[in-house]
């Protein structure tokens, strides 16, 4: 993320810091004793990892802070959008996957283009984490980071919440549907 393509422009920034200050104060519940003043000093300083959270909001994942990790001092972000962000669905789960497909390839792969994006996509733990500030993926899942020992024989994992119950789940790492994306996490 090192080139000029990667940098908000001065209105894209103010606009961002905005849209994410409005949402930082209307869901406190994820962020209870972390005030906005502090996120927002952490941002300013670290402009490509804002370029991320523009990213995150342009595909409309709606990212909000849900943590603070006292050990490292970083700020954690994580997809907030009710249903598995619209602008990241339909993709199988990695290059690896995308390349085995010989016909009605996706458009890309979940790992790709969090990669592009420059964020992690959640652990089963993490997704577990943010269904207790809420019901998400009532009607979409979400592609999670699969253990080697599965990926090496072909299969990747989602989760979703159905039945008031959060569900991981395995597919084959090539498959691809409209209800299925990826939701991803981000330290600042």
């Amino acid at each position: 993320m090192k080139n000029d393509k990667n940098k908000l422009s001065a209105e894209q920034h103010k606009e961002l810091l905005n849209v994410l200050k409005t949402r930082f104060e209307k869901n406190m519940n994820r962020h209870k004793a972390i005030e906005w003043a502090k996120v927002q000093a952490k941002l300013e300083a670290a402009p490509e990892k804002l370029w991320s959270l523009h990213e995150m909001e342009k595909t409309e994942g709606e990212p909000d802070v849900v943590g603070y990790d006292k050990k490292t001092g970083e700020y954690i972000f994580y997809d907030c959008s009710a249903e598995s962000p619209k602008g990241r669905r339909s993709v199988c789960y990695d290059s690896k996957a995308l390349e085995s497909r010989k016909e009605n390839k996706p458009k890309d792969s979940a790992m790709n283009m969090a990669a592009d994006m420059g964020i992690e996509i959640l652990t089963e733990e993490q997704y577990r984490e943010l269904q207790e500030l809420g019901n998400f993926d009532t009607k979409t899942s979400s592609w999670i980071i699969t253990p080697a020992e599965i990926r090496k024989l072909g299969g990747a994992l989602f989760c979703d919440r159905r039945y008031n119950t959060i569900f991981v789940y395995h597919n084959g790492a090539e498959s691809y549907y409209a209800a299925r994306g990826f939701r991803g996490a981000l330290r600042v």
